[in-house]
């Protein structure tokens, strides 16, 4: 029966007072396997060895930090009666364009600090990024969140969805929308498209502004079916807003940067 279905557990592994929940492990699995294709990937481009496993050691705690940040800034209404809950991230809550922004300027300060261009760094990273979204909105599914509006079990079968899947979309009492799988299947086309623009050689920087491109046309639409989105108005949901401004800034940048001269090296080429 419908009423007896049960959630899959937070919690992956308890250790006493210890609990280690599945949402932690599903974001950390996807930055790791992230970062053995970046290094990989670093290396066949000319870079030290260990470039990318010194940029995570920064990068990943600050774009938690701005991924948390962000979604408490446009949820403070909530936060500000609750501040207890504020760091509670393994109930969800890191917003995608936070971990945009304090990764961005982690890189620009890395690549400073150690002379490489900043779009060799992010061009070799995009692939890593988005793949590791894709496996991040799994996170999303153990927690119920980040799902659409109500529909029917016939239509999620009419998906062909597996039974977990629809179980989990059951959420007290109603059926939902899994635009968590929506975005994790895009998100892994672009991980491909991604990897085939690689061996174009592209100009330096154009494969990250790729993946800036589009991976928000997808966010823009999946955001329009989603129930919990933070809004910036009643009407008007930030990431929708977030996701046209990206498009328009790297659609500019690409046109500067070629204007000005300054993407003519290509991707492959090796130069720092």
């Amino acid at each position: 029966m419908e009423g007896l279905i049960e959630p899959i557990d937070r919690v992956a592994i308890s250790l006493g007072p210890i609990r280690i929940y599945w949402y932690g492990v599903i974001i950390m699995t996807g930055a790791i396997i992230g970062l053995l294709i970046a290094t990989k990937e670093s290396e066949r481009r000319s870079l030290p060895k260990d470039t990318f496993v010194d940029l995570v050691l920064f990068a990943v705690p600050i774009a938690i930090v701005f991924a948390r940040a962000y979604y408490v800034i446009f949820k403070w209404k909530y936060y500000s009666a609750h501040p207890d809950e504020i760091f509670a991230i393994w109930e969800g809550g890191l917003a995608m364009h936070g971990v945009l922004l304090g990764t961005v300027l982690t890189f620009i300060v890395f690549s400073k600090i150690r002379d490489i261009s900043f779009w060799k760094l992010v061009d070799i990273l995009a692939p890593s990024l988005i793949l590791g979204q894709a496996i991040g909105r799994w996170g999303n599914f153990i927690n119920q969140e980040a799902h659409g509006g109500p529909v029917s079990r016939e239509f999620l079968e009419r998906l062909y969805l597996p039974d977990f899947i629809i179980n989990q979309m059951y959420i007290e009492g109603t059926y939902y929308h899994p635009t968590f799988l929506y975005e994790s299947v895009w998100n892994f086309c672009g991980f491909v498209f991604l990897m085939f623009l690689r061996k174009m050689n592209l100009r330096r920087g154009e494969l990250f502004l790729t993946y800036i491109i589009y991976y928000s046309i997808g966010r823009f639409f999946i955001e329009g079916m989603r129930t919990d989105s933070l809004m910036l108005t009643e009407h008007l949901r930030i990431a929708q807003v977030m996701s046209i401004i990206l498009i328009l800034v790297a659609i500019l940048i690409t046109w500067y940067r070629r204007k000005k001269g300054y993407a003519d090296i290509r991707y492959l080429d090796n130069a720092v």
